[in-house]
This record gives C-alpha cells, structure tokens and sequence, in this order.
C-alpha cells in the first residue's frame, strides 16, 4: 500500500514523504527525488514503477520547509513558482533527505534517484552521504558547475542533448573531468523522462530507465 507519511529532520524540520512498498521482501531502499513541481503525480508514478521493480521507495516533500502539499503544473506559472521554492529549500534539503535515507535503510542497501533539481541533490548527496550504495542524477543542471566535489558512492547520470538549460558542451567537460562518473547523453530535451510534459521523449526515457535499473542490480542487489 502505497500512502504519504510524516518524517523529522536532524534539525527538527517536520515533513511529508510518499512512501511505495513492494509486494514482496524489497530489494534495496530508494529515495526519489523530485523536480520543482513537488511530489507531484509524476514523481509518485515514479517512486509507484521503483516499487513495481522490488525497491522501497520514498519521495520526500522537499518544499515543506516553505509550502505543504506543493503540487504544481507544468506550464509558466508552475515553473516560476517552482524556482521560487527551489531556490529557498535547496540549502536545508539535504537534511530532509539523509532522513529519508535512514527511513528505506530497513530495506538493506540505499540509492538515490533524483530529476531536474532532485537530480542536482543526487549529486550533491552522494557527495556528502556515507550512507548511499548508488546515486542516479536526470538531467541535474548543478552538476557541472559542481565537477570538482567527489561522490562517495557510485554514480550514473543522464543528460539530454537538446537541453537549452544544461550546455551540452558543458556536461562533456564534465564528462572529462571525472571519468569514473557513468555519463549518458540521449537525443532529447530537458524534463524527457516526464510523460506528463511535451518536452517526455519515450526511446530516450525507455533506454535511460534500463540504464538505471542496470545499475541499481548491480550497486545495490
């Protein structure tokens, strides 16, 4: 059964997290990250597939710090507004997600998955945690400006060619400068692996999904 439930942070911060179980024993814990839209449908469509796949899976709320139940739109007023959020939660967040890391710990070993601004804390955390077996970034716009910190954990990441926000020249000087990082880059805009937006591109998202799923057998069982 598969339903929100209510997380605290090492600082106290109360927050909401939707919660995917597996029918059976999970294989591993997953914390999914969201994008500026908050947990919306999507991202509870996504942690719903990871469960279907035998993962634990939790989606932390991480604009609680400023706004409860955020669920925004894809269109310009979504966006903005999303930005809005990120740009005020994006320092404390990782807090918010070391707490759903400990949660899916039951579960054994612990990846994080993360989209758009969730995919730039996947970086960012598995730069920072000791907890995590494996961390997965879509199209996380941070992580080239980011290339000098050094994950903990191993590390896969998607990025879409077409991307006008993330330079493809700047994902391949990434790509450089830390070849141990798994990087892959798809004929696709940014946001492809979202059905629910006009940028979801169906052979990019098919093959990066396969790509992940590779790699959370291989990382975490």
């Amino acid at each position: 059964m598969n339903s929100f439930l209510d997380l605290t942070a090492s600082d106290n911060h109360n927050f909401s997290a939707y919660l995917a179980q597996p029918d059976k024993k999970p294989k591993a814990g997953l914390v999914i990250l969201q994008e500026i839209f908050g947990v919306n449908t999507h991202i509870q469509q996504v942690a719903d597939l990871f469960s279907n796949k035998g993962y634990l899976a939790i989606a932390p709320s991480l604009f609680d710090r400023e706004e409860k139940n955020v669920q925004l739109s894809y269109d310009e007023k979504g966006v903005s507004k999303g930005r809005k959020l990120k740009d005020l939660c994006d320092n404390e967040a990782l807090k918010d997600i070391e707490a759903s890391i400990s949660l899916v710990a039951s579960a054994g070993k612990v990846g994080v998955i993360g989209y758009c601004w969730g995919g730039s804390l996947a970086w960012r955390i598995a730069c920072q945690s000791n907890h995590l077996s494996g961390s997965v970034s879509y199209y996380g716009g941070d992580i080239p400006n980011l290339k000098h910190y050094n994950p903990k954990c191993s590390f896969l990441s998607h990025f879409g060619e077409l991307d006008q926000g993330i330079p493809i020249e700047n994902v391949n000087i990434f790509k450089q400068f830390k070849p141990e990082v798994e990087v892959f880059t798809y004929p696709a805009d940014h946001g492809f692996n979202c059905n629910h937006r006009k940028q979801y591109n169906e052979t990019s998202s098919k093959v990066a999904l396969d790509r992940t799923l590779k790699f959370l057998e291989k990382n975490l069982g």
